[in-house]
């Protein structure tokens, strides 16, 4: 999948990965798309309620050998 911009959230653990991708998606434009890579199991719940929480859209997740990914679009709607 295409993004703009990559952040690696591995090694640090709640809420360091949710604090660190909401000051990336800060910085981006409407529409672009954050990769972000994270080991914290609680991960994989933690991003899609902040996605649900912050107006942002999950366009994908999934586990590559033991890290979770995450492709985030700042804002709504996946058009």
């Amino acid at each position: 999948m295409k993004y703009d911009k990559e952040l690696d959230c591995t090694g640090v653990y709640c809420p360091i990965p949710i604090i660190q991708a909401k000051k990336e998606i800060e910085s981006m434009s409407e529409g672009e798309v954050l990769r972000i890579t994270a080991d914290d199991p609680g991960s994989r719940s933690d991003f899609p309620a902040w996605c649900d929480e912050t107006g942002n859209t999950l366009l994908a997740s999934s586990e590559e050998e033991g890290v979770n990914v995450f492709y985030i679009k700042k804002g709504g709607s996946e058009n």
